[in-house]
Protein backbone atom coordinates (compact mmCIF):
# COMPACT_ATOMS: atom_id res chain seq x y z
CA UNK A 1 0.00 0.00 0.00
CA UNK A 2 0.92 3.48 -0.96
CA UNK A 3 2.01 6.13 1.73
CA UNK A 4 -1.39 8.37 0.04
CA UNK A 5 -3.58 4.90 0.18
CA UNK A 6 -2.47 4.42 3.66
CA UNK A 7 -3.09 8.26 4.68
CA UNK A 8 -6.35 8.09 3.11
CA UNK A 9 -7.62 4.88 4.88
CA UNK A 10 -6.60 7.01 8.54
CA UNK A 11 -8.40 10.19 7.50
CA UNK A 12 -11.88 9.22 9.13
CA UNK A 13 -10.36 7.92 12.03
CA UNK A 14 -7.76 11.34 12.30
CA UNK A 15 -10.71 13.57 12.00
CA UNK A 16 -12.93 12.35 14.42
CA UNK A 17 -10.13 12.59 16.98
CA UNK A 18 -9.25 15.76 15.85
CA UNK A 19 -12.96 17.23 16.43
CA UNK A 20 -13.62 15.89 19.55
CA UNK A 21 -15.43 18.69 21.56
CA UNK A 22 -14.11 18.24 25.09
CA UNK A 23 -10.35 18.45 24.19
CA UNK A 24 -10.98 21.41 21.97
CA UNK A 25 -13.40 23.53 24.80
CA UNK A 26 -10.28 22.77 27.48
CA UNK A 27 -7.55 24.04 25.48
CA UNK A 28 -9.62 27.24 24.73
CA UNK A 29 -10.19 27.45 28.39
CA UNK A 30 -7.01 26.91 29.01
CA UNK A 31 -5.79 29.54 26.34
CA UNK A 32 -8.52 32.00 28.49
CA UNK A 33 -6.77 31.49 32.01
CA UNK A 34 -4.23 32.99 34.12
CA UNK A 35 -1.09 31.23 32.90
CA UNK A 36 -2.38 30.20 28.82
CA UNK A 37 1.37 29.20 27.33
CA UNK A 38 2.45 27.26 29.82
CA UNK A 39 -0.76 25.61 30.60
CA UNK A 40 -2.09 24.85 26.93
CA UNK A 41 1.34 24.00 25.66
CA UNK A 42 2.30 21.15 28.43
CA UNK A 43 -1.80 20.14 27.43
CA UNK A 44 -0.84 19.85 23.90
CA UNK A 45 2.43 18.06 24.76
CA UNK A 46 0.55 15.05 26.42
CA UNK A 47 -2.21 14.72 23.94
CA UNK A 48 0.54 14.52 21.34
CA UNK A 49 2.32 11.18 22.66
CA UNK A 50 -1.36 9.76 23.79
CA UNK A 51 -1.89 9.90 20.12
CA UNK A 52 0.99 8.61 18.59
CA UNK A 53 1.67 6.30 21.30
CA UNK A 54 -1.94 4.65 21.00
CA UNK A 55 -1.62 4.54 16.98
CA UNK A 56 2.02 3.08 17.56
CA UNK A 57 1.33 -0.02 20.19
CA UNK A 58 -1.39 -1.24 18.47
CA UNK A 59 0.07 -0.58 14.46
CA UNK A 60 3.20 -2.62 16.60
CA UNK A 61 0.91 -5.41 17.91
CA UNK A 62 -0.96 -6.31 14.95
CA UNK A 63 2.00 -6.30 12.93
CA UNK A 64 3.50 -8.84 14.89
CA UNK A 65 0.65 -11.06 14.57
CA UNK A 66 0.66 -10.53 10.83
CA UNK A 67 4.45 -11.81 10.63
CA UNK A 68 4.39 -14.80 13.23
CA UNK A 69 1.85 -16.44 10.84
CA UNK A 70 0.69 -14.99 7.90
CA UNK A 71 -1.15 -17.95 6.64
CA UNK A 72 -3.36 -18.18 9.46
CA UNK A 73 -3.13 -14.23 11.07
CA UNK A 74 -5.82 -13.03 7.87
CA UNK A 75 -8.85 -14.16 10.31
CA UNK A 76 -7.49 -12.84 13.65
CA UNK A 77 -7.26 -9.48 11.83
CA UNK A 78 -9.61 -9.86 10.05
CA UNK A 79 -11.80 -10.25 13.40
CA UNK A 80 -10.20 -7.85 14.77
CA UNK A 81 -11.23 -5.03 12.30
CA UNK A 82 -14.63 -6.37 12.10
CA UNK A 83 -15.07 -6.27 16.16
CA UNK A 84 -13.35 -2.29 16.01
CA UNK A 85 -15.80 -1.10 12.95
CA UNK A 86 -18.85 -2.88 15.33
CA UNK A 87 -17.59 -0.59 17.90
CA UNK A 88 -17.65 2.26 16.07
CA UNK A 89 -20.88 1.93 14.78
CA UNK A 90 -22.36 0.92 18.62
CA UNK A 91 -20.59 4.60 18.54
CA UNK A 92 -22.73 6.16 15.99
CA UNK A 93 -26.02 5.30 17.56
CA UNK A 94 -24.97 6.07 20.64
CA UNK A 95 -24.23 9.54 19.90
CA UNK A 96 -27.06 10.15 17.30
CA UNK A 97 -29.47 8.85 20.60
CA UNK A 98 -27.66 11.41 22.51
CA UNK A 99 -28.76 14.65 20.31
CA UNK A 100 -32.01 12.54 19.73
CA UNK A 101 -32.39 12.71 23.42
CA UNK A 102 -30.71 16.20 23.78
CA UNK A 103 -28.43 14.59 26.38
CA UNK A 104 -26.24 17.35 27.81
CA UNK A 105 -23.92 15.70 30.86
CA UNK A 106 -22.26 18.09 33.19
CA UNK A 107 -18.78 19.04 32.21
CA UNK A 108 -15.83 17.04 34.15
CA UNK A 109 -14.83 18.20 37.79
CA UNK A 110 -11.60 19.00 36.44
CA UNK A 111 -12.84 21.87 33.78
CA UNK A 112 -14.29 23.96 36.92
CA UNK A 113 -10.74 24.13 38.17
CA UNK A 114 -8.86 25.04 34.64
CA UNK A 115 -7.48 28.52 35.98
CA UNK A 116 -5.90 26.98 39.03
CA UNK A 117 -4.05 23.50 36.76
CA UNK A 118 -0.43 22.94 36.91
CA UNK A 119 1.37 22.51 33.49
CA UNK A 120 1.99 18.95 34.69
CA UNK A 121 -1.41 18.05 35.42
CA UNK A 122 -2.53 20.04 32.14
CA UNK A 123 -0.23 17.85 30.51
CA UNK A 124 -1.71 14.27 32.56
CA UNK A 125 -4.83 15.66 30.89
CA UNK A 126 -3.87 16.29 27.79
CA UNK A 127 -2.77 12.25 27.53
CA UNK A 128 -5.75 10.82 29.43
CA UNK A 129 -8.38 12.60 27.11
CA UNK A 130 -6.51 11.00 24.06
CA UNK A 131 -5.76 7.73 25.53
CA UNK A 132 -8.34 7.12 27.32
CA UNK A 133 -11.22 8.49 26.68
CA UNK A 134 -12.97 5.70 24.91
CA UNK A 135 -14.12 7.27 21.72
CA UNK A 136 -10.46 8.34 21.20
CA UNK A 137 -9.15 5.35 22.32
CA UNK A 138 -11.07 3.19 20.00
CA UNK A 139 -10.04 5.44 17.10
CA UNK A 140 -6.63 5.38 18.32
CA UNK A 141 -6.37 1.45 18.05
CA UNK A 142 -8.23 1.25 14.79
CA UNK A 143 -6.22 3.74 13.28
CA UNK A 144 -2.96 1.57 14.77
CA UNK A 145 -4.37 -1.72 13.33
CA UNK A 146 -5.23 -0.25 9.72
CA UNK A 147 -1.27 0.86 9.86
CA UNK A 148 -0.07 -2.68 11.21
CA UNK A 149 -1.76 -4.75 8.76
CA UNK A 150 -0.95 -2.56 5.61
CA UNK A 151 2.16 -4.77 4.58
CA UNK A 152 4.00 -1.14 3.85
CA UNK A 153 7.51 -0.64 4.59
CA UNK A 154 8.57 0.70 7.96
CA UNK A 155 9.36 3.86 6.44
CA UNK A 156 5.76 4.47 5.09
CA UNK A 157 4.06 3.11 7.97
CA UNK A 158 6.31 5.79 10.02
CA UNK A 159 5.21 8.53 7.60
CA UNK A 160 1.47 8.08 7.93
CA UNK A 161 2.06 7.36 11.43
CA UNK A 162 2.90 11.19 11.93
CA UNK A 163 0.47 12.41 8.91
CA UNK A 164 -2.32 10.73 11.42
CA UNK A 165 -0.66 12.27 14.61
CA UNK A 166 -0.62 16.00 12.75
CA UNK A 167 -4.08 15.65 11.60
CA UNK A 168 -5.77 14.14 14.44
CA UNK A 169 -3.92 16.91 17.08
CA UNK A 170 -4.58 19.94 14.67
CA UNK A 171 -7.66 21.00 16.13
CA UNK A 172 -5.75 21.49 19.83
CA UNK A 173 -2.50 22.72 18.31
CA UNK A 174 -4.35 25.30 16.19
CA UNK A 175 -5.25 27.52 19.12
CA UNK A 176 -2.01 27.14 20.68
CA UNK A 177 -0.25 28.19 17.47
CA UNK A 178 -2.25 31.21 16.85
CA UNK A 179 -2.32 32.35 20.75
CA UNK A 180 1.27 32.16 21.41
CA UNK A 181 1.53 33.91 17.24
CA UNK A 182 -1.10 36.83 17.69
CA UNK A 183 -1.66 37.11 21.58
CA UNK A 184 -4.42 38.84 22.69
CA UNK A 185 -5.82 38.95 19.59
CA UNK A 186 -6.51 35.58 19.16
CA UNK A 187 -8.65 35.59 22.83
CA UNK A 188 -11.93 37.16 20.22
CA UNK A 189 -11.66 34.26 18.13
CA UNK A 190 -11.41 31.55 20.60
CA UNK A 191 -14.60 31.68 22.26
CA UNK A 192 -16.78 31.92 19.16
CA UNK A 193 -14.58 28.74 17.65
CA UNK A 194 -15.56 26.92 21.29
CA UNK A 195 -19.11 27.70 20.78
CA UNK A 196 -19.52 26.51 17.12
CA UNK A 197 -17.35 23.47 17.45
CA UNK A 198 -19.59 22.51 20.56
CA UNK A 199 -22.97 23.10 18.73
CA UNK A 200 -21.95 21.38 15.66
CA UNK A 201 -19.20 18.62 16.20
CA UNK A 202 -21.63 15.58 17.16
CA UNK A 203 -23.47 15.50 14.08
CA UNK A 204 -19.65 15.12 12.51
CA UNK A 205 -18.27 13.05 14.73
CA UNK A 206 -21.28 10.83 14.23
CA UNK A 207 -20.57 10.85 10.38
CA UNK A 208 -16.97 10.22 11.02
CA UNK A 209 -17.78 7.05 13.31
CA UNK A 210 -20.24 5.80 10.48
CA UNK A 211 -17.43 5.80 7.56
CA UNK A 212 -14.73 4.67 9.74
CA UNK A 213 -16.92 2.01 11.29
CA UNK A 214 -17.77 0.34 7.84
CA UNK A 215 -14.79 0.72 6.03
CA UNK A 216 -13.23 -1.23 9.03
CA UNK A 217 -15.85 -3.86 9.18
CA UNK A 218 -15.08 -4.06 5.27
CA UNK A 219 -11.37 -4.35 5.25
CA UNK A 220 -12.23 -7.22 8.22
CA UNK A 221 -14.57 -9.25 6.03
CA UNK A 222 -11.86 -8.70 2.86
CA UNK A 223 -9.15 -10.52 5.24
CA UNK A 224 -10.63 -13.87 5.47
Amino acid sequence: MSLAALIGDLLPQAVAIAISPLPIIAVILMLLAPRAVPVAVAFLAGWLVAVAAVATVMALCSSLILDADAASSRPIIGTAKIVLGTLLLFLAVRQIRQRNTSDTSAPPPWMNAIEHLAPMRAAGIGFLLAAVNPKNLLLGMTAGVTIGTSGTTLGTAVGATAVYVVIASLSVAAPVVAYVAFGELARAKLDPARAWLTAHSGAIVTTLFLISGVMTIGKGIGSF
